[in-house]
Formats: C-alpha cells, structure tokens, sequence
C-alpha cells in the first residue's frame, strides 16, 4: 500500500514535466529489486524500488518494476480481495509510462511486459476476454518495438514467449486470436528466447524472467521435459533462498512424475521467511506426499484449504483430500470433501472442473486403481503396476476399465516397454474415444510423444491430431495445447 501511494503521489507530482525528464535507468538498485520479486522476496523489492523513486523519482524503470509485486502476488496467491485492492494499480502504471520518452525501446517493452503481466492476472481470475484484449495490446506493442528497435535484446522476451503461446491456443479460444488476428509459432517463439538468452549474462535485464518462461515453453509445448529437468536441477538455476525457483523446480518435479525430488526441495524451502506467505507451497506438498500414498498429505491440503484465499485448486484439494481419506477407508471424510468440492471453489481451471465432475458423479475409482494412478503419477511405476496385476478388468465399471488400460499404457511407457503401452493406448482410445474422461484422449497425445521420441514423425502427427479430434472431455484445455504445440513443432519449419 506505501508503494502504491507512492507512485500516485509521483504522477499527480509530475504530471505538468514533460516527457524528457523521465528515463528508463535499469541500474543496480533496479536490479536488486528485480532479483528480488524473482525470488518471491516481495517486500524486500518493494523496499529498494521505494528507495529508488525517491532518489530518483523520474526513473520508470522502477515504476515498471513495481508491477511484479502484483503480478507474482495476484498470480501465486490468487486472492479476490487483492485483486479488487490492486487492479487499480495497473492504470496508474501505465499512465505514468505514458509520460517517457517513445524513442526509447523501453517504453513500449515496458507496457507490453504490463499488459502481459496482467493478461496473465485476468485469465487467473476467470476474465477470459479482458486477458485477450490486453494479450493483444502487449502482442501489438512488442511488433511495434521490434520494427522500431529490431537489435534491442528485450524484444525477444515477450514477444518469444507471446509467439508461441499464440501458436498453440486451444481451438475454444482460436476466435479470439482470429478477431484478433494474431498468428504464431512454438519454435519461432522459443527460438526467440533461446536467442536472447544464450546472448546475455545474470546482469542483463530480465533475464530470470526470460529463463523461466523458456523453461516452461520447452518443457510443455516442446517436448523436452528431460533437457527442462536437468537444467532446474543445475547450478545455473539456484534455489537456496530462493523461493520462485524453488515452487518452479518442485512444480517440475511433479509434472515430470519425480515426486521424491518435489518433496526434498520443497522440504528445503520450509526454511525460506516468505514460505508462509504463499499457501500453494503446501499444496505441492501434499500433492507430492499423496503420490507416495503418505497419510500426511491431508495435513498440507488442509494447511493450504485454512490459509489460501483464492479460488482456484479449492476444489481440486478437496478431491484429492477425498482420495487420500478414501484409500485409507475413512469414507465419513472423504464423502465430506467430496462434498466440499461441490460447494467451494471455482471451476475455472481444468483440475477443478474435473473435480467438481468428480463430486457430482459420487464415484470413487476402485481403491487398487486409484493407488496405481497417485504412485504412477508419482513416478512409482513398480509399485503402481504391482496394483493392477491383480485387477480383473472384464469386471470394472467402464470408467474404471478406461483408467485401468490408461494407467497400463503409460507405466509400460515409463518402463520403455513400448510395444505394450501402445497396445493398452490404443485399447484406451477405441473405448474411450466418445466419453467424457480424458483417458483417451491422453493416450493419444502420450502415444504421440513416444512416437515423437522415437522419430516417427507420422505416426505422431496422427496421434496429436486424433488427440485434437476429441472433444468435451476432461483437460480439454490443457490436452488440446500440448497436441496442437506437437502438431506445430513437428509440421512447421
């Protein structure tokens, strides 16, 4: 709030001084304050750019700056209170860097990298257009800067990472990139950041930033989750008091079924001050302990439920405290969290969408399959599979049938036993193709990156595009972007 009085305190100040009084001056302090909010050590940036406005009240280079704090706050913590209390700063923001100078490269990357910042708050809080229409004045700005200043490093950051989230929209959203008229490409965009990063040191502007968008381009939309895990495992991306890197390599862990390493970094992160202040480190915890089928996980989902104010992975915590209480047999708790997901939460992501079907059905998966689905999720592929030999399949329900050769398919994957996974991927997608469920639908796609890992182009072309071919089921979002960032790697050169 100080912070916030500040620099309304300066745009009122200066509003008659002409625009050549202010200058973008990303100087050491800026810089301190920048390692700073990427480390998730708000206050601690908060206090040098204070410092820097008022030593020197014409830099706005701290007023853009300032901006992450909302940005990392907003995004992380997900609170409707801090939305209302700070939407008002993105205005005043970009009013006072209306005031620079429009020959600098700065001015426009500056209100790009806020209108971008914000996109990402808007489709956080559910404000699906508002994030497009801010989307697109970032997009138009940075096309607009790279015409004007086409040597200027910073371009590439956002517009690199704009390019390729552009190329791989879902098809729900591609009319909004048609009205909008934006078109791009994953490896254009990634080419970009690559480009800017192996061009520049620890000292150059943004760079953290441009490192770990780049990290989740390549390792989401560009299948190289191995390359992505090696380098957030380096000393080129430390994590001693450091709490971003810390969530980001945890965040990894888990995607990248590795929930052993999740939980010793998180673990390492307990010790870290501002650990408290962000409730979804907990839920990573109890994520990565659920995986290991360790009671304990509902100590840290409930940690998260008490202390999170946001909406969003509510009632995905719910479900998962559900399974947790389930396959312990405490079933009075996991029906009250069951119930629980009906009632708090949103259902804007694609976790909670999925879990608020999860409540309403009122169907749990037999216990020894959803075992095998948290241990294999886990990375625990011998115990996973040692829980299904025993299932008699011909007798599931046809949900439980669809999991149960789903979850066949990607433990002999990660087994490289890959004539078997392909024969349960298949079984998966031919009685499952029309369903709800997204297990054929991820068995499409997974089926396409063994094909892309083994470099059968084709064949794993056809399986992103049958991947694509389905529709309504569970994590169409998120299911669709990654077969269609498969389709665009593999087709555009």
């Amino acid at each position: 709030m100080k912070l916030r009085l500040l620099l309304a305190f300066l745009f009122l100040s200066f509003n008659t001084l002409r625009a050549q009084n202010y200058v973008f001056d990303y100087n050491s302090r800026c810089h301190a304050a920048y390692q700073q909010y990427l480390s998730l050590n708000l206050e601690a940036g908060n206090a040098l750019i204070r410092q820097e406005i008022m030593s020197n009240p014409y830099n706005l280079m701290a007023t853009y700056l300032a901006d992450y704090d909302d940005w990392l706050m907003l995004l992380m913590n997900g609170d409707n209170r801090d939305y209302e209390q700070r939407a008002g700063h993105f205005d005043e923001r970009l009013n006072l860097l209306s005031k620079g100078d429009e020959n600098s490269p700065w001015f426009r990357v500056c209100k790009a990298g806020i209108y971008f910042h914000w996109a990402l708050v808007h489709i956080r809080f559910g404000e699906n257009l508002k994030a497009a229409t801010t989307f697109r004045r970032s997009f138009l700005l940075l096309k607009e800067n790279n015409k004007r200043f086409p040597d200027f490093p910073q371009n590439k950051i956002f517009l690199g990472l704009e390019e390729a989230v552009v190329g791989t929209i879902p098809e729900n959203y591609q009319w909004l990139a048609s009205i909008f008229g934006m078109k791009g490409s994953v490896k254009k965009g990634v080419a970009l950041l690559n480009s800017f990063i192996n061009n520049s040191d620890n000292n150059t502007p943004l760079r953290n930033e441009a490192i770990i968008y780049n990290c989740y381009l390549r390792f989401y939309l560009m299948s190289q989750q191995e390359e992505v895990w090696r380098f957030v495992n380096s000393s080129q991306f430390p994590v001693q008091n450091n709490l971003f890197h810390s969530f980001i390599r945890a965040n990894f862990a888990l995607n990248y079924r590795k929930s052993d390493a999740a939980l010793q970094v998180l673990k390492n992160a307990q010790s870290i001050d501002d650990y408290k202040n962000f409730p979804i480190m907990d839920y990573e915890m109890g994520t990565a302990l659920l995986h290991k089928l360790d009671a304990n996980s509902v100590v840290y989902f409930n940690k998260f439920l008490s202390s999170y104010k946001g909406k969003f992975f509510v009632k995905d915590a719910h479900q998962k405290l559900a399974y947790a209480y389930y396959v312990q047999q405490n079933y009075p708790k996991a029906n009250y969290h069951r119930e629980q997901a009906l009632k708090e939460g949103s259902r804007t992501t694609d976790a909670d969408k999925q879990a608020y079907r999860f409540a309403e059905n009122n169907v749990y998966p037999s216990v020894p399959i959803l075992q095998a689905r948290l241990l294999s999720d886990g990375g625990y592929y011998k115990p996973a599979l040692q829980k299904l030999q025993n299932v008699d399949i011909k007798s599931l329900n046809i949900t439980d049938k669809l999991e149960c050769y789903f979850r066949l398919g990607r433990i002999h994957d990660e087994l490289n036993n890959d004539t078997k996974a392909v024969e349960y991927y298949k079984t998966t997608i031919n009685l499952g193709r029309n369903r709800k469920e997204h297990f054929a639908a991820r068995s499409a796609l997974q089926m396409g990156m063994m094909y892309e890992r083994l470099g059968k182009i084709t064949e794993a072309v056809k399986c992103y595009t049958d991947c694509l071919s389905m529709k309504e089921h569970d994590f169409q979002s998120n299911i669709d972007q990654q077969a269609k960032a498969g389709v665009n790697r593999l087709t555009q050169k």
